[in-house]
């Protein structure tokens, strides 16, 4: 059996369901977001050892957990306290032991786990730790700072040439005036050295500008690795951040990596305890590769899509093969 956990509108889930009809493999999907509002969870102890039992509370039956044999975490959403639970400190409470729960169930839950288990998974996430892999194993890096410290902007725009920009720690969305925003990669400017003050609010990455010929999402499936450039220069809007996502411009194509990146991109995977990653790149004009980030659960459809690389049979193949020796 494989257990998906993600949202149910999950696209990415939809391409990948239908290579594991194909391989005819049992699958369960499931959003932690329905518990503990409909699903349930039951952990239960005796005879020397312990049981795990999902209800999906999809009208699907329950699922021993002990029959799973890989779990893929795409992109679940946070537990959900019932509509009847109103006050907002009794759902925050609900939420805070729904998690518990779900943590130590998939703990004791023996598969394997696309991209890691919550902790790995977690810490790979982090950019600074991340990147001391990336470092330790060849790539080549900006020189960057991870810094709320104002005093440190200028001299890293001087050491920069006037080149340098900005970029969020965690790309994670937040809310301005009731919308939602994300920070795109930012050049910085004269403009933004006179209020340098504010960097002492939240902690940024500056690096230098590294020129383009193309950027490139480097996809990791446990041995099998995917790389699709993206002509980010072609655009204005994606020249600095290719996730504006100006398609009528950018072009999208496969890429071949030579073999040196191609392995230590698995090798980073690896490191990092992950079965997947979305690794960014850039390639210079000069035709060096400098490694910018990896995300453990970063988007792969539009490599599937625009690319044509086959991403989605790859992350079906992984799942249906676990417990049967291939893979890995």
């Amino acid at each position: 059996m494989i257990l998906i956990l993600s949202d149910r509108r999950d696209e990415a889930v939809e391409m990948v369901l239908a290579g594991l009809g194909r391989r005819r493999a049992p699958v369960t999907w499931w959003d932690p977001g329905d518990f503990p509002a409909r699903g349930h969870l039951t952990v239960t102890f005796g005879g020397g050892g312990h049981r795990l039992v999902l209800d999906p509370g999809t009208g699907e039956a329950p699922l021993d957990l002990a029959e799973v044999r890989a779990v893929w975490r795409r992109r679940p959403n946070p537990p959900t306290p019932a509509a009847s639970v109103t006050d907002p400190s009794h759902r925050r409470h609900v939420v805070s032991q729904a998690r518990f729960l779900l943590d130590g169930a998939w703990e004791l839950t023996s598969a394997r786990w696309m991209p890691a288990r919550g902790e790995a998974e977690r810490r790979a996430h982090n950019k600074i730790v991340h990147m001391a892999h990336a470092v330790a194993l060849g790539f080549r890096v900006p020189e960057t700072v991870y810094t709320n410290d104002p005093r440190e902007l200028v001299p890293a725009h001087g050491r920069a040439g006037g080149r340098l920009v900005a970029k969020q720690i965690d790309s994670a969305e937040f809310t301005l005036d009731g919308a939602d925003h994300r920070a795109y990669t930012t050049v910085v400017t004269r403009r933004h050295l006179t209020s340098r003050h504010r960097l002492g609010h939240e902690p940024v990455i500056l690096q230098p500008y590294v020129p383009k010929a193309v950027e490139l999402r480097v996809i990791v499936v446990g041995e099998r690795v995917f790389a699709a450039e993206i002509d980010s220069q072609a655009s204005r809007t994606a020249k600095d951040d290719w996730r504006h996502y100006d398609d009528d411009r950018v072009r999208y194509g496969a890429h071949r990596l030579p073999g040196a990146v191609e392995r230590r991109c698995a090798d980073l995977v690896t490191s990092l305890g992950l079965s997947y990653g979305a690794i960014d790149l850039i390639l210079t004009p000069e035709g060096e590769y400098v490694f910018l980030e990896i995300n453990p659960n970063g988007a792969w459809g539009f490599v599937e899509q625009r690319a044509g690389l086959p991403v989605a049979d790859a992350i079906a193949d992984w799942l249906a093969t676990a417990g049967t020796g291939e893979g890995r």
